[in-house]
């Protein structure tokens, strides 16, 4: 138990690896044929069961049949090989699906099912990041206000010392010497991991010790999480670095204090309800059990993929009461993240719904961090990062084709700690989502689920004058 505990928190803190080679990005769409797609799939777009099932033809959207078998025989092959007990996958462009697909088992006596349920953990931040933009365009805060504006009790943090080296500065007695941050940290840092907060997922300096000693994430509600963050220093000067960070936990904190509702209750009325994401929660009722999905972790002495023990130092996910996480806590179907991201693909709404204007959505993937770079994407470290930059609740790939990324510019993302996955990609029109639940170790050698899905979905995406005899 505490071996399997010990190497979930690594695996939540060591985040999953996008480096992709390909060599050429695909051209993007012209505006005519994407028009044309979006408007013969209004109809579906406006049911709240979209998406169900994959167009007849994937080549009306520009994949070749050829590449997408390629992509299932691989992921399916993943399930063989042990890299992860089951998954679904969906691709979806112009608004319609391109491929949806579940391989392998959702728990071991029940095959996985597109309908299943995964652990997202921090896939839930951009959900939570849109709720909070949208008390943004109510005028409710703004991006270089304080935070402790808003959180009060915030405002007299203290932060780290660090010498040359990169070494905590410690006192005689060995305890850490800190100072007052030259500036407070802003909301718009606290929406892009700059504001110096710790996270306690890894990391043996002071802070992410006493986030893990403190028991931050395992909190009894938001205002627990609340006074024991205000006891502990700030990592980093704000503005200074990029680091992953309890951030958005503060923010769902924030979504209830300036809503004056729950928090899951104002996600339910004003996100995840509205579009028709009716899994999306931060528990599993009963009359839902039967479709969630068991977390594996890869076993290096049994050398297999064995089921992980459920912990019991926290609410588990069928307990209602649990705290709910902004950063971490959300359980969700693969069809309504699919929702999600094509809300944030039609910038802004999704069926006749609109969530957040298109400026918003604008705003949110653009780069806020300047030069910084981000080195994590939600479940391990990634190579790559000096194309990635970071939006507001989004990683964003600035000119991806310099490191010989296939995504097209300016496509935003994130990942689970469960090894669940995602990409928006503007340029093409198309969102990618993948849903897994490894937690706590992976196989030598395995998938790199997101670099692999990508490098295939891509290829699988015809080139311009590409014969449909070809496809």
């Amino acid at each position: 138990m505490k071996t399997i505990q010990r190497r979930t928190c690594f695996s939540l803190a060591a985040l999953a690896a996008l480096a992709v080679s390909v060599q050429a990005q695909p051209p993007a769409p012209s505006a005519a044929p994407a028009v044309a797609a979006r408007a013969r799939a209004a109809a579906t777009a406006d049911d709240p069961a979209w998406p169900r099932t994959a167009v007849a033809d994937p080549t009306t959207l520009g994949f070749t049949r050829a590449g997408l078998e390629a992509l299932d025989a691989r992921m399916k092959q993943s399930v063989a090989d042990g890299d992860t007990a089951g998954m679904t996958i969906i691709l979806i462009r112009h608004g319609q699906v391109a491929d949806f697909k579940s391989f392998g088992q959702q728990t071991p006596d029940k095959p996985m099912a597109i309908d299943s349920l995964f652990r997202i953990y921090s896939m839930s931040k951009p959900i939570t990041g849109a709720a909070m933009m949208q008390l943004f365009e109510q005028g409710k805060w703004k991006l270089d206000d304080p935070i402790a504006k808003y959180a009060p009790e915030l405002a007299n943090l203290k932060e780290l010392t660090w010498d040359k080296d990169g070494k905590v500065v410690t006192d005689a007695d060995g305890k850490p010497v800190l100072t007052s941050p030259r500036k407070p940290a802003t909301m718009r840092q606290l929406m892009s991991h700059t504001a110096g907060f710790g996270y306690g997922l890894s990391g043996d300096d002071p802070v992410n010790k006493a986030f893990r000693d403190e028991r931050v994430l395992a909190s009894r509600d938001l205002d627990e999480m609340m006074k024991k963050v205000a006891g502990i220093p700030l990592l980093y000067e704000p503005g200074t670095k990029w680091s992953y960070s309890v951030a958005v936990d503060i923010q769902g904190y924030l979504v209830q204090k300036l809503s004056g509702q729950k928090f899951g209750e104002y996600l339910k009325e004003h996100v995840t309800g509205p579009i028709g994401m009716t899994d999306t929660a931060f528990y599993v009722p009963p009359d839902r059990k039967g479709r969630f999905t068991e977390v594996y972790h890869w076993d290096r002495q049994q050398n297999k993929l064995v089921m992980n023990v459920a912990r019991t130092d926290r609410g588990g996910f069928e307990d209602p009461t649990r705290l709910e996480s902004g950063g971490g806590g959300l359980v969700a179907s693969t069809h309504d993240y699919a929702r999600f991201c094509q809300m944030m693909l039609s910038k802004g709404e999704i069926g006749g719904r609109r969530l957040l204007k298109p400026e918003t959505v604008k705003l949110m993937t653009e780069n806020h961090i300047g030069p910084l770079h981000v080195g994590v994407d939600g479940t391990r470290p990634q190579p790559g990062a000096e194309t990635v930059r970071f939006g507001l609740d989004f990683a964003v790939y600035v000119n991806p084709k310099t490191a010989d990324l296939p995504f097209g510019n300016g496509t935003f993302y994130w990942g689970g700690a469960a090894g669940t996955w995602f990409w928006i990609d503007p340029v093409n029109d198309l969102a990618f989502v993948g849903m897994i639940q490894v937690q706590g170790g992976n196989r030598p050698g395995g998938l790199n689920f997101r670099a692999d899905s990508a490098r295939m979905v891509y290829a699988a995406l015809a080139q311009t004058g590409t014969k449909s005899s070809d496809r």
